[in-house]
């Protein structure tokens, strides 16, 4: 009998509740909406949380450690990814979209850098970082400077110049120039020498008294060009006391050589560039008709123009995505 009654207080208790609840006005207006398809059911909050976590795990991608390569020597690492969840949520659920648009990341930095590597030469950047740099040594003459910045500037290119000191010296307002147009500035010496024939004071010397002039302009150099190419690895461990990195090149234009033509020069580079090469070229005629052309294959196979510091830092250069997987 107890129990009888009890179920009937209950009963008297909530039957009154669910029919106001199933009547109020707020639900009977939001279960119109969903009938019109002006709402989203309430579960599509969850959905979109289940759909993010799902896809991150496949947008993920690790870190690379930058190692020491047998034949391409130091090359640098690459920043991984991982899906910032909630900052993806966010802006999803605010413009109120079933599907991520725009995925949001986070870098994750490999674990051992280009800087926690022993004194190596660099031949190229990360093989997975789609960009290369244009490296211009500078050692003498002005007359074709001017032209190849304008293609720089038209073409909305950022490069590294090398400067020899005492070209350097002579032409303060040229490199201030280059300087203003947004290029990096590096080290190439003083007098042009090959650096293996020197002994460590005269490397010093050499490297110092050009730097100096560097530092003149308002900048210093991370990287330090041996001219010619010519360097042991002495040359490499001055360069680092001194806080640079030795840069060679993964593509050299040949332009020095009278007999190399724009054509050739420009063909040369389209099939040797790929993802961190770094091109070699100097201020000639030759290099200032065939620039134009050289930028445009770059960019036509699909890879970014930056500088040497650009392409041998491990930062990622996705593009930003405008639409989700799904």
């Amino acid at each position: 009998m107890k129990k009888k009654q009890l179920r009937k207080r209950w009963l008297l208790i909530f039957v009154p509740l669910i029919w106001l609840g199933i009547h109020s006005s707020t639900v009977t207006a939001y279960v119109d909406m969903v009938k019109k398809g002006e709402a989203q059911p309430a579960f599509t909050v969850d959905e979109l949380h289940e759909r993010i976590a799902k896809e991150s795990e496949a947008r993920a991608q690790k870190p690379i450690n930058a190692r020491v390569d047998r034949v391409w020597k130091a090359i640098p690492g690459y920043n991984g990814r991982v899906v910032d969840r909630e900052a993806t949520y966010r802006i999803a659920s605010k413009q109120k979209l079933s599907h991520p648009n725009p995925w949001i990341y986070r870098e994750i930095p490999p674990k051992v850098g280009l800087d926690d590597l022993s004194p190596s030469p660099i031949y190229r950047g990360n093989e997975k970082k789609s960009m290369v740099a244009l490296m211009i040594n500078v050692a003498w003459g002005t007359e074709h400077l001017s032209k190849m910045l304008s293609t720089l500037k038209q073409e909305h290119v950022r490069v590294t110049f090398f400067l020899d000191g005492s070209w350097l010296k002579k032409h303060e307002t040229e490199a201030r120039a280059i300087l203003a147009e947004g290029h990096e500035i590096g080290n190439h010496a003083y007098t042009h020498p090959m650096m293996s024939r020197l002994d460590r004071g005269r490397m010093d010397k050499e490297i110092r008294q050009t730097e100096s002039l560097i530092r003149r302009l308002g900048t210093r150099s991370r990287f330090f060009a041996p001219p010619g190419g010519d360097f042991n690895q002495m040359t490499v461990d001055v360069a680092h006391d001194l806080g640079m990195k030795t840069v060679m090149w993964t593509v050299d234009t040949v332009d020095w050589r009278k007999t190399s033509s724009p054509a050739w020069m420009i063909s040369r580079v389209r099939k040797g560039v790929g993802n961190g090469t770094l091109i070699l070229m100097h201020p000639t005629d030759r290099t200032a008709i065939a620039l134009p052309q050289i930028i445009r294959t770059v960019k036509q196979k699909g890879i970014k123009l930056g500088t040497v510091a650009e392409v041998l830092s491990s930062k990622r250069i996705d593009p930003v995505e405008s639409k989700g997987a799904f």
